[in-house]
């Protein structure tokens, strides 16, 4: 991607934020300037990838496939001694017209939230054995304390206010109901690896290449500077 897409992105999603009055913890602030003075006090920041990540699946082509995230708390499995925390929450925008690829966490739970805007489609797989997607099995899904069956592949619909609960390897894709606007997800979950518990079917990468063709206006949670002593 270039820089200025993903500063684009960047201010369409704290655009989004505001419309819905949700505030930001203060590191979401910071200007790459302020984060090369940043001490070890803000470790937690950088080993536990806090921030924002935009992405479109190493694919460039984010309009249609891609993400916009703000990852508000987390864990970290690798670092539970000095980071105990067993949750995550996240922030997401997906814009009407892109698309988040079908995957699967070996190991994360997580709520999905439509906090407001448009309907979100998820659609749901079982996995197999060997990690392929089971195209012909039921699925069982719990949405706000209602546990259904639907056949596989169905396209479960998430009015604002509503939510589902997505079980470890449990395929699911994401996309906005045409016509219904742009959309304000949350995520709450177990501790959140993007960098390990993600199963995409077909592959694809998970952050992007960068070309720098402006300065950054925010700097993605891949890109803090090291500690400074």
């Amino acid at each position: 991607m270039k820089r200025s897409e993903i500063n684009r992105a960047l201010r369409e999603l704290e655009d989004m934020v505001a419309e819905y009055r949700f505030s930001l913890p203060p590191f979401c602030r910071f200007t790459p300037e302020e984060w090369a003075d940043k001490g070890h006090e803000y470790d937690e920041i950088r080993h536990n990838m806090l921030g924002w990540d935009i992405t479109d699946y190493g694919l460039g082509r984010f309009d249609q496939v891609g993400f916009s995230l703000i990852t508000l708390r987390n864990g970290n499995l690798a670092m539970a001694d000095k980071y105990p925390k067993t949750y995550a929450e996240k922030l997401l925008f997906l814009k009407e017209g892109q698309y988040s690829p079908n995957h699967f966490h070996w190991h994360k739970m997580e709520d999905i939230i439509n906090r407001g805007g448009g309907t979100l489609l998820i659609r749901v797989y079982n996995s197999l054995p060997d990690e392929e997607i089971d195209r012909e099995s039921d699925v069982n899904v719990h949405m706000d304390g209602v546990t259904r069956t639907v056949p596989a592949g169905t396209q479960l619909r998430l009015e604002p206010g509503m939510s589902i609960s997505i079980q470890p390897r449990l395929y699911h894709d994401f996309e906005v109901e045409p016509g219904t606007g742009n959309i304000l997800i949350g995520e709450v979950s177990q501790c959140n690896d993007d960098n390990t518990d993600n199963r995409f079917n077909p592959p694809v990468g998970r952050f992007p290449a960068i070309e720098e063709d402006e300065p950054p206006y925010r700097l993605l949670c891949t890109e803090y500077p090291e500690d400074r002593e």
